[in-house]
């Protein structure tokens, strides 16, 4: 049986926010500590990220210290974890080159993730024939459109059995399994076929925008940042949307599709209403709760006001987000050693992916230099004794 080995990473085109907390990063900081793993490898995919910011890549290249502090903040320990640039593990690229060889231009476009990306970006559909000067659309840039090859490479090449991501990912792991089976098949077992690791909690999934819309973006402004001050959270907070037809707080209010609830799903531990009972006395009425399930009860009876919700789960945020400032202030006073960090990951990565490269060149049969029985062989179909 293979070793247990995780894959996971971010794209530098911003500071982490609370969704990739809840959605990966702080399971990977459980899985780190629990030691059930024999290797981890977490990777800031800074090479996927220009695919789409090929005209700014001082976006990207500002943005790979900030994801770096947010891992060290969120808890994650060079000791224990493998931390890598994507782009300075050339074999990657290699490893892509050859997958796509294997994947039909039919299969991309079938992803769902790819199309929703691609229209998430505006990008134009790839076989719609139209040119690239349209007002309205951009072109897709073929780095774009092959990123479920890339993030196979990535994770085959680190012989990962276990990858945590979101659900809206579990596409790009369905079709990364399909390019591990076709080279076993073609070429015998080398790769080892990646799982995909779902967040326990479905609400973690997908944590929607504090605006409500279906998913937290850099893009769409309505992200809390794990590296936001106390401020900045209770303000984000307090702009939140609840129940539009809550407007008086004797109303009887809805819970479902209330992103304020949604949000004490993903955070909200028992601890916490104890820790933070203060939230729930007012001047008019006062409420002593002991769990998530007691205060959705009352909200939908009324008599429960939103602004009170909302300092809760401010409160309850900046519980859990106040140790990784603390940590980041702490990391943000050596940026050098920061880089340092990086770059020793990146050696390690490129011996790792560099042992995998090996095995498959060899059973691809283009280890020319490294096959001396094939030299052998050669020189004596021609003549040589």
């Amino acid at each position: 049986m293979s070793e247990k080995i995780i894959l996971t990473g971010d794209r530098p085109t911003g500071r982490l926010h609370i969704g990739h907390y809840v959605g990966s990063l702080r399971r990977r900081v459980e899985l780190q500590n629990e030691g059930d793993y024999k290797k981890m490898f977490v990777f800031i995919a800074d090479a996927q990220a220009l695919t789409d910011n090929i005209d700014n890549p001082e976006k990207v290249r500002q943005n790979v210290i900030e994801v770096a502090l947010d891992y060290l903040a969120a808890g994650l320990d060079p000791e224990k974890v493998t931390i890598f640039i994507q782009s300075q593990v050339p074999e990657l690229c290699e490893l892509s080159f050859y997958f796509m060889d294997m994947v039909t231009v039919a299969r991309l476009q079938r992803n769902p993730t790819v199309k929703n990306e691609m229209i998430q970006r505006g990008y134009k559909d790839s076989n719609d024939g139209s040119e690239d000067n349209d007002d309205n659309k951009r072109g897709l840039p073929v780095g774009f459109f092959t990123y479920p090859i890339s993030q196979a490479a990535d994770i085959t090449a680190f012989k990962a059995t276990t990858v945590p991501v979101g659900a809206d990912q579990k596409p790009m792991l369905e079709q990364a399994s399909e390019i591990v089976h076709t080279f076993n098949r073609i070429y015998g077992e080398t790769l080892v076929d990646p799982e995909i690791m779902l967040p326990s909690n479905s609400v973690c999934m997908r944590l929607p925008g504090t605006d409500g819309k279906a998913k937290m973006s850099k893009s769409l402004g309505n992200c809390i940042y794990l590296s936001d001050s106390a401020e900045e959270v209770n303000a984000k907070v307090k702009s939140m949307f609840t129940d539009p037809g809550h407007l008086q707080v004797s109303d009887p209010g809805k819970v479902e599709g209330n992103t304020v609830f949604t949000y004490l799903d993903a955070f909200c531990k028992p601890e916490h209403f104890d820790k933070f009972a203060s939230c729930f006395v007012g001047r008019k009425a006062s409420f002593e709760f002991h769990s998530l399930d007691e205060v959705k009860d009352q909200y939908r009876k009324g008599g429960l006001g939103d602004m009170m919700i909302k300092n809760f789960l401010a409160a309850v945020l900046n519980d859990i987000l106040e140790p990784m400032r603390v940590r980041r202030k702490q990391y943000e006073k050596n940026i050098p050693a920061i880089y340092e960090m990086l770059k020793k990951g990146c050696e390690d990565a490129r011996a790792a992916a560099g042992e995998t490269l090996a095995e498959v060149r060899k059973a691809m049969k283009i280890n020319y230099f490294d096959d001396a029985s094939l030299i052998e062989e050669q020189a004596r179909r021609y003549g040589q004794e």
